[in-house]
């Protein structure tokens, strides 16, 4: 009878998502809690949809999809969602799309099978602020800092290093990462490398998605660089020298990073691959970029 009973409880919950908003002084956004009893995929995307118009309960918050914004139509293939916009998104000041476009996705890549998320403009594709093309969005993109509820978000364009196909050499990949500005610069440079390539990328992954980071901190020009022992158990044909660079070359691009110094689980005596010693400080290394 208990367990009815719990159940009736949950049923009665019905299913939580979170929706997010941004703040009147466009600094952040911020989730609140949304319970629906709907399940169809797309009863509930236009569920969601009708939400990221709404009005907050909280004034100091607004709606991403705001009555100067209007979305004209979407669509969904497989697991990506694609957002057509009139010619109003792209007069959004640059801080404001960002945040918008984080809360957008964020919002509804929760629904179980949307992914990726994609924004057109009037059929074209979204572009960012140089003229590139922003192409399709994931969570992960805009990465928060877990724990933290209110976080301001900023952009970056990061320099990355990544495997060949081969796996005996480096490719570099160029990435905007929209991320929480609680987080580090160097701490982001990692959790890309993990996470490892995006769509669109000519690069292959370098470091098991498994790794975990302990900590990471700068000293006198030096980043120093703890792992769990995840990253020792390598999944991907790649060369020790391609891994420890792939993270050594994307950290140094950093203007406060001139070298690289690893551990795992604190010890630098670790030897990778039992031919590579993280007792050694290691540097830039562009020989085995292709």
């Amino acid at each position: 009878m208990i367990c009815a009973c719990g159940r009736q409880r949950e049923k009665e919950q019905g299913n939580k998502y979170v929706v997010y908003y941004v703040n009147y002084d466009e600094t952040g956004i911020y989730p609140q809690e949304y319970v629906t009893e709907t399940t169809d995929t797309g009863e509930l995307l236009t569920e969601l949809l009708d939400q990221l118009h709404a009005v907050s309960e909280k004034l100091e918050y607004k709606a991403p999809l705001s009555d100067n914004i209007t979305l004209l139509d979407y669509s969904v293939a497989e697991d990506q969602l694609t957002l057509n916009f009139d010619d109003s998104y792209r007069y959004l000041p640059v801080t404001t799309e960002v945040l918008v476009r984080a809360a957008i996705v964020r919002t509804l890549t929760q629904i179980e099978g949307i992914q990726y998320v994609s924004f057109q403009i009037r059929t074209e594709p979204l572009l960012d602020a140089s003229g590139a093309v922003i192409g399709i969005m994931s969570a992960d993109l805009f990465i928060d800092n877990a724990g933290n509820e209110i976080n301001t978000y900023e952009k970056v364009k990061l320099k990355l290093y990544l495997a060949n196909e081969a796996g005996d050499g480096l490719t570099t990949v160029s990435r905007s990462v929209v991320y929480s500005s609680n987080i580090s610069m160097e701490r982001l440079v990692l959790e890309q490398l993990i996470a490892g390539p995006v769509e669109g990328d000519k690069a292959f992954p370098t470091i098991n998605p498994a790794t975990k980071i302990i900590s990471v901190n700068v000293k006198d020009g030096i980043c120093y660089v703890d792992l769990d022992n995840t990253f020792l158990t390598q999944l991907y044909n790649v060369t020790s020298d391609v891994t420890i660079y792939s993270i050594t070359n994307s950290l140094v691009e950093l203007p406060n990073i001139n070298k690289v110094q690893m551990s795992i689980d604190g010890d630098s005596t670790v030897n990778y691959k039992e031919n590579t010693s993280f007792s050694t400080v290691f540097e830039r290394n562009l020989e085995l970029v292709e």
